[in-house]
């Protein structure tokens, strides 16, 4: 029936995906805290880090259809008319990742491995004590540090926006079904789809 409620909650992030975030969280956190005074605990994490990068890059092409990039990036218009809408207080709710979050996973992704490799250069016989690696490796991390802030306040804001619990689903791997209509979302071709006040991508605001 037309706009009325699924019961329950649906899988939305498989487990691969939920290991992966809580993963990178703490390896992120044990570089920043271990830094270069400890690096027998520094650069293990941080290899662990790009490491855990290369399996989501590769999941994101061959995982579950919340896990692919297809699913979730989106071009700048979509990004633009969804951040636009998100301003006005009517933008809609995507079961899996909601444009805006699209363009953060992607920024994450790239400043991670720039962070990365740019570390693992640093301790190279190739490239140790060149500055410039050593500037970009700082520099990125601080970018970092900026782009999780961020994220951490994009997860807050739609979590207010939507009624949902976006840390509760990262763990649990599950959402709310939202409208009945919209339960065949889970599927493969739209799970990228908003789960209401529906909009084609070249629609106006109103």
């Amino acid at each position: 029936m037309q706009g009325s409620r699924a019961s329950g909650e649906v899988p939305v992030w498989d487990l691969l995906v939920r290991l992966f975030h809580w993963g990178l969280v703490l390896l992120i956190a044990i570089t920043f805290v271990a830094d270069e005074g400890a690096k027998w605990l520094h650069e293990p994490a941080g290899y662990a880090v790009l490491g855990l990068v290369a399996i989501r890059l590769a999941w994101g092409l061959i995982g579950p259809p919340t896990a692919r990039f297809a699913s979730f990036v989106r071009g700048p218009h979509e990004v633009g008319q969804y951040l636009e809408r998100l301003r006005r207080g009517s933008a809609p709710r995507y079961l899996g990742h909601n444009p805006a979050g699209g363009v953060m996973i992607v920024l994450l992704l790239a400043t991670i491995s720039v962070v990365g490799i740019t570390g693992w250069m640093s301790e190279s016989d190739a490239w140790f004590g060149v500055e410039w690696v050593s500037a970009l490796h700082s520099a990125s991390a601080n970018v970092l540090l900026v782009l999780i802030g961020a994220h951490v306040l994009g997860v807050v804001i739609s979590s207010f926006a939507h009624h949902e619990n976006l840390v509760r689903a990262m763990i649990t791997g599950r959402k709310s079904a939202g409208l009945a209509a919209d339960s065949a979302l889970i599927g493969e071709e739209d799970i990228g789809a908003p789960t209401r006040d529906r909009v084609p991508r070249d629609a106006p605001i109103r």
